[in-house]
């Protein structure tokens, strides 16, 4: 339960962000102080993907959870909730090629595994009541049959998500395939996944958790490490940034506002690019973007900032260094990937999302989670419209929606279309205080319980998820 002293922090916090605009705009805050680390004394860590074992047209991973001892500040170990001892692995999957995972718990606290945008079976999709308990196992099965687009795991457990995801466990997950293959996008090493999020590290290196103090982490990770530097070359490089923090939002502008290609979002690539000079990245969300540094002479450095950093934080997210010329058959082309045409929906429902200051509970139509409560019943293959509305006028507190086992496509933001950048499937949606969204949906071949949620963390853990049970 929040106290006074939490609820007029979330409070004012939130309401710096309830300023950000709902599309993709271009600004930030100026006169910001400077945070007292150093940026770019540390290389971004660029993932090798895990080595599956290959059998019987599947890919077998074994995934522990567990705690594990690493550098993240220069000179410094800290501890962290791990999978395999890594800080942000990445997992590189082939539509039509099921994935099957062993996760093994040897924490103390429970676990439940989630595919973040994973269409897969409710008994594989991480459900709060399938934990696995200190000790425990479960078999995880994706059948990755969805389209390519990039994903993550992180825990769903009913109590420890948010610690659990804060101390390290997120894994980055990028499903390829064919039609992607056919276009010239930057390939190979020059594709490269980053996971962003916040922290706050105590004197001794370690890290400092607290549900409420999230305007309280000034240091921004990348990849595991804090404000890194990145050595390029000049060509283009396609970026697959993914959001992994609490609660905090990235709005994210390249050197003095450099322009560079907006290609894809949750659900994969969007119809066509987007030239932007600014991005909006919130928690769970994933952007995928290509940046030409084939522009600029080697030698060149470029921040990427964070434009609307709290209150006394640096700005800096990390620095892309151009130190080599490379030959760069890649291009982005006009059109990229069209968005299924969902047909005319049969169910219309409404969500409201709010907080009651007095219980301290951020809310669903009015109602905290239950685990034995079921509060809407989809049918597979029935197309819905759903209206979300963010009722926390009170707070100017930011919400986001994100229902498990399938995408959706925006339909409106405030009854205007959604930006461009907005135009390809999604998995969340943000919206702001005063605000309202709506997005088509269809749940697609699997039945069973599954949750939707807000994925600010926070919230999230303070009751604002609701279970759908999915039937014929």
């Amino acid at each position: 339960m929040l106290t006074r002293r939490n609820v007029l922090r979330a409070g004012a916090a939130a309401g710096v962000l309830s300023t950000v605009p709902a599309s993709l705009v271009i600004g930030g805050r100026s006169g910001v102080a400077r945070a007292a680390e150093s940026p770019f004394r540390v290389p971004l860590k660029v993932r090798t993907p895990l080595r599956p074992t290959r059998l019987a047209g599947h890919d077998f991973y074994r995934l522990t959870t567990r705690e594990a001892d690493v550098t993240l500040l220069p000179g410094t170990r800290t501890r962290i909730r791990s999978f395999n001892g890594v800080m942000s692995p990445l997992i590189v999957a082939r539509r039509g090629r099921p994935v099957v995972i062993e996760q093994i718990n040897s924490l103390n606290v429970p676990f439940s595994m989630h595919l973040h945008g994973g269409h897969v079976p409710g008994g594989s999709d991480g459900h709060p009541e399938n934990e696995v308990k200190p000790g425990g196992k479960r078999i995880f099965r994706y059948p990755n049959q969805q389209r390519a687009s990039t994903l993550w795991i992180h825990d769903h457990s009913h109590h420890s998500h948010a610690e659990n995801i804060y101390r390290g466990l997120a894994a980055t997950y990028v499903l390829t395939d064919d039609f992607e293959d056919r276009l010239p996008l930057p390939k190979g090493r020059y594709d490269v996944p980053l996971q962003l999020r916040d922290a706050k590290f105590g004197e001794n290196g370690a890290l400092d958790w607290d549900l409420h103090d999230f305007e309280g982490r000034h240091t921004l990770l990348v990849n595991g490490s804090p404000r890194p530097y990145f050595e390029v070359a000049a060509r283009k490089y396609r970026l697959r940034l993914v959001n992994t923090s609490n609660e905090r939002l990235f709005l994210l502008q390249l050197g003095d506002g450099e322009e560079f290609t907006h290609i894809g979002t949750d659900g994969g690539l969007l119809p066509a690019p987007v030239p932007t000079r600014t991005l909006q990245l919130w928690p769970g969300e994933r952007h995928e973007i290509v940046v030409d540094f084939g522009r600029y002479a080697v030698g060149r450095k470029l921040v990427l900032n964070n434009t609307y950093p709290y209150e006394g934080e640096a700005p800096e997210v990390m620095r892309f260094d151009v130190v080599r010329t490379a030959p760069d058959p890649s291009s982005v082309p006009a059109t990229l990937r069209s968005v299924p045409d969902l047909g005319t929906s049969a169910v219309e429902r409404e969500f409201t999302l709010s907080f009651n200051a007095r219980t301290g509970e951020h809310l669903i139509n009015n109602k905290p989670f239950a685990t034995d409560r079921v509060d809407i019943r989809p049918r597979l293959n029935v197309t819905e419209t759903w209206r979300i509305t963010n009722a926390d006028t009170q707070f100017g507190i930011p919400h986001s929606l994100h229902p498990h086992l399938d995408a959706f496509r925006i339909l409106d933001r405030n009854g205007e279309p959604p930006a461009a950048g907005e135009a390809g499937l999604k998995d969340t949606i943000t919206v702001m205080a005063g605000e309202s969204a709506r997005v088509q949906l269809r749940f697609t071949d699997y039945t069973g319980r599954f949750m939707y949620h807000c994925h600010m963390l926070g919230h999230l853990q303070m009751g604002m998820m609701g279970q759908m049970e999915i039937g014929r």
